[in-house]
């Protein structure tokens, strides 16, 4: 039975709408697929491995085909744990506000920690970079305050979706679906409400193809 990993990057629960959008994903994904297991993620109710000193040391160390030390090897257990858990996966979904145009730190936190040399992707002077998590699709709700889609004006300011396609790209994911909740502030909480329920429809649509 397929495990699918939920990926919680808003702090708001039920008041996210992206979170709005994923649960109701996750309900149609689930009225088809009764037996597959979804485990949520909730970042942040979640203690990361701090990314830094002996982390960051043990991570050039692997690039520079060297041996942890006995300090950088204790450091990079807690990160290869968080590569293991996450790869162990079949299918991925996230729900994703917009923070200042891009995602939360939390979420920025775990890709720094997941996105490494030899777990995540590999490199070769011939072939370039390649992505080792493959074969696996990925269901995204993105939620953000204004609207920043084709022909708004604002397209340049999306470090949010884009960012998170090129990154999960990178790592070797192809089947990545994104759905965009849009606006959910400037244009008042009755349009926010319409785009929000216009989009669980769609959520639902989606995931009797996931």
């Amino acid at each position: 039975m397929p495990e699918i990993l939920y990926i919680k990057a808003s702090p708001r629960g039920q008041r996210s709408y992206s979170v709005a959008v994923a649960d109701a994903f996750v309900r149609a994904y689930k009225k088809k697929n009764a037996d597959d297991q979804v485990v949520e993620l909730d970042l942040f109710d979640t203690e990361l491995p701090k990314f830094d000193g002996f982390a960051l040391q043990a991570k050039y160390s692997i690039m520079g085909g060297q041996k942890h030390t006995p300090e950088e090897k204790s450091a990079w257990e807690a990160v290869e744990k968080t590569i293991e858990n996450f790869k162990s996966f079949d299918k991925y979904i996230l729900a994703v506000p917009m923070w200042n145009f891009s995602i939360p730190y939390q979420l920025k936190h775990y890709i720094d920690v997941i996105v490494q040399p030899t777990y995540a992707f590999n490199y070769s002077p011939d072939k370039g970079y390649t992505g080792l998590v493959t074969g696996k699709p990925v269901f995204i709700a993105c939620a953000r305050g204004g609207a920043y889609g084709p022909g708004t004006g604002a397209e340049a300011y999306d470090f949010q979706s884009k960012y998170l396609e090129l990154i999960l790209g990178f790592i070797g994911f192809t089947d990545i679906s994104t759905l965009i909740i849009e606006p959910t502030l400037e244009q008042g909480p009755e349009i926010a409400e319409k785009k929000k329920s216009q989009a669980i429809l769609k959520a639902e649509e989606m995931a009797a193809r996931f």
